[in-house]
């Protein structure tokens, strides 16, 4: 299209709809302008590189005016950038619908929405987001397809880019059993950014304050296998980090959720990844864990694992105060529910007993303190006939045994 050069945004070379004036005496399309100066955090202006301080902007009416009368007197029939742009995305949708060719009208889609805030307004608006979660679903009725698959990735690239915490309508699409099944796919199938989109979507479903359909619905064992599998991934630390919140959120709703998740093997996976965790990741695998020992199947699986008791006991009073309170209530609950004598000793061998005497030595009254008081109340004598016992902290427990 033939515009005047000064009807241009110099950032976008469209027709502007909305023109600004900056310190720079250079006009802007007032949404461009904002995203350099806030979104991209650039000092200089665009178009001469100039440095600017005052980050204001001025209407340009005199330019507006002349847009309107230019479009209206010199080229009547041509429509406005909005409205081109609603036309293309109704097309694009329509052809998504009609053809069985998807991928190249999916990109275009991406394309036209990743950068302008109108264009997922009126995607949405549109039924987009029904059709696209339609062309996810196929994935499920042909896994061999690679077409099929493909479209399904850029399907998942296009609801990426939406604020679906913002959206209780795209949320209630996507937390449907077969929605949720399509997304478990490309955490298992996808390319390392389907993954990423993947998690980041099931992140933002978890984490809404006004939709809560997806962490309270009942799960299949693949989502939680999925998720795990991502927990483990020591390339993209963010898709780790991402699972592990997901994680928290829907175990935290849902009891049988956290049996699931014990049959996906869950125990095992968040044991052997304590270890070598830094501070944020110890304290979300610890919550994991402690929500996992709510369930007896989950106390079971920690005291059977080999390095159960000792890896939780690791984390204690040696990364934060969290933490710290996280692998008590671990300990706790195996001492309170599982107390055999092969626990008990093992509780002694690997530390868990000294770290509890140092706990006794808190200032005042806490939930933890009394946990610990009970703990030796109920085990101090059986810890003390063990041959392992130290000398030195017989004095420690005959003054809780006082207490």
């Amino acid at each position: 299209m033939d515009y005047p050069l000064d009807f241009r945004c110099p950032i976008s070379m469209e027709i502007m709809e909305d023109p600004v004036t900056i310190a720079t005496g250079v006009t802007y399309e007032r949404q461009n302008i904002k995203k350099w100066f806030f979104a991209y955090k650039k000092k200089t202006c665009p178009a001469t590189m100039q440095s600017v301080e005052s980050f204001d902007v001025t209407p340009n009416h005199t330019l507006k005016r002349l847009i309107v009368a230019w479009r209206s007197e010199e080229r009547p029939g041509i429509p406005s950038p909005s409205a081109q742009r609603h036309e293309e995305i109704v097309t694009l949708l329509d052809t998504l619908e009609s053809s069985p060719f998807k991928v190249t009208s999916l990109k275009k889609l991406k394309s036209m929405i990743e950068t302008n805030g109108e264009a997922k307004a009126d995607f949405v608006q549109s039924g987009g987001v029904q059709i696209v979660v339609q062309i996810m679903t196929q994935v499920l009725e042909d896994r061999s397809d690679f077409s099929i698959f493909q479209a399904c990735e850029e399907a998942l690239g296009i609801l990426y880019q939406l604020s679906l915490s913002e959206e209780a309508k795209i949320l209630e699409k996507l937390s449907k059993p077969e929605s949720i099944k399509c997304v478990a796919e490309m955490l298992q199938r996808g390319s390392a950014e389907a993954r990423i989109h993947a998690i980041t979507i099931l992140r933002q479903m978890a984490q809404s304050k006004t939709h809560r359909t997806f962490v309270l619905q009942d799960h299949g064992i693949d989502l939680f296998k999925s998720l795990l599998e991502l927990v483990s991934d020591e390339i993209c630390t963010r898709a780790s980090s991402y699972a592990l919140e997901v994680l928290v959120e829907v175990l935290s709703a849902s009891k049988k959720s956290r049996v699931r998740a014990i049959e996906a093997g869950a125990v095992c996976v968040l044991v052997e990844l304590l270890p070598e965790s830094n501070r944020s990741k110890s304290e979300k695998i610890l919550a994991l864990l402690k929500l996992l020992c709510e369930c007896a199947e989950g106390r079971l699986a920690i005291v059977d694992h080999g390095m159960g008791i000792a890896a939780v006991t690791e984390k204690m009073l040696h990364v934060s105060n969290a933490a710290t309170k996280l692998s008590m209530k671990i300990v706790w609950l195996i001492g309170s529910f599982h107390p055999s004598e092969r626990v008990l000793e093992e509780m002694l061998i690997c530390g868990s007993v000294k770290k509890l005497l140092v706990l006794l030595h808190i200032d005042g009254r806490s939930s933890t303190k009394e946990k610990v008081i009970k703990m030796f109340k109920l085990h101090g004598q059986s810890w003390q006939r063990c041959p392992c016992f130290p000398n030195e902290l017989k004095d420690y427990l005959g003054m809780v045994n006082c207490a």
